[in-house]
């Protein structure tokens, strides 16, 4: 059994963010920016939220982190979200989650510009992402994209099974495995709760990727030799072993006798590359963002132009200048949009 290094990973990943860090500074002369918003005092949330804030230090962007009261109105929540929108300075923003269950998070997170949505929760974003277009990716369906990547895990042709169907994780997994990409170009099942024949299909999977967030479901006999197996299922349970009194489980039982003495050459992929090394990563968003503010009067013309025949009035300039994104102009343009400020 082989674990691949996540870890390694991650390191290697913030040194190339910090050199890119560089270069931007020294083209555009300002700093990225990140925001993170945490509501109520949830400690898993709150420590996730600290990693963020230290991985922007350890690759040279600026942060700010906004602590609110888990009993504030969704409405001042808005309004926090719509002064970071509204803040030029801020090239990304997160929301953290899960939000206490008096918020509707789907209204939340969609009031996010999609130009600083880094989660990538965002519709557009999510709509973006299925037609294969630059946009910002979840941060765990980037990094296991990532490290298959990075240790050469061949998936074309192969068949790849994902169970758990979430909006955050296994659809846009699943998207990202069978688009004509590399990685990518695997034939794809999405199992989740309901699937019948469950054991089955696992047992069939090449690249088995697991974040439904059952402890240990995954078992070893449901994985046949030589598959590769990506566990990104988090559960928090009670422990007399740790000073917390608690401990993190993944969704496959990797300690069973199966997975240790069964499998000479199963190879796991361990997805131990943390989400804010991902949020960085989409430093190629952020540097197009600022090119287009570089080429500001050679773009706004083109811009002006797309928008008259799109017929969309009472145009302003500096609208034009901040919101030149995905968003706010047709999904074809952009692509003009992205040669043009790559020309410069």
């Amino acid at each position: 059994m082989k674990i691949l290094d996540g870890k390694k990973i991650s390191n290697d990943i913030k040194d190339e963010i910090s050199l890119e860090v560089d270069e931007i500074i020294k083209s555009s002369g300002k700093r990225p920016h990140l925001a993170a918003i945490l509501v109520g005092t949830n400690g898993a949330s709150q420590t996730y939220v600290n990693a963020k804030v230290k991985a922007c230090e350890r690759v040279g962007f600026m942060s700010t982190l906004i602590r609110l009261e888990e009993n504030i109105s969704q409405h001042t929540l808005l309004d926090e979200i719509k002064k970071v929108n509204n803040n030029y300075s801020i090239d990304g923003l997160i929301v953290q989650l899960p939000l206490p269950k008096s918020f509707d998070e789907s209204l939340v997170t969609n009031s996010i510009l999609a130009s600083k949505d880094v989660d990538g929760f965002h519709p557009l974003n999510l709509g973006n992402m299925v037609l294969n277009l630059p946009t910002f990716i979840s941060a765990t369906p980037a990094g296991i994209i990532e490290l298959i990547s990075r240790y050469n895990i061949e998936t074309s042709g192969k068949k790849c099974v994902v169970v758990g169907r979430s909006n955050i994780v296994g659809s846009p997994m699943s998207i990202l495995m069978s688009r004509n990409t590399t990685p990518g170009n695997a034939t794809v099942t999405l199992a989740h709760s309901r699937t019948t024949n469950l054991k089955e299909l696992c047992l069939s999977a090449d690249i088995l990727i697991v974040a439904l967030g059952k402890a240990n479901f995954i078992t070893g006999d449901m994985v046949k030799d030589g598959a590769c197996v990506i566990d990104v299922g988090i559960t928090r349970v009670k422990s007399d072993k740790t000073k917390s009194g608690w401990k993190l489980i993944g969704d496959v039982n990797f300690s069973e006798k199966d997975f240790i003495n069964g499998f000479e050459d199963f190879e796991n992929l361990k997805n131990e590359i943390n989400d804010p090394e991902i949020h960085l990563k989409n430093i190629e968003i952020i540097r197009v963002q600022y090119a287009i503010e570089k080429n500001f009067n050679d773009l706004v013309i083109i811009l002006e132009n797309y928008y008259k025949q799109l017929k969309v009035e009472n145009t302003n300039l500096n609208y034009l200048k901040y919101y030149a994104n995905i968003e706010y102009i047709m999904s074809y343009t952009y692509l003009e949009v992205r040669d043009f400020v790559k020309s410069k």
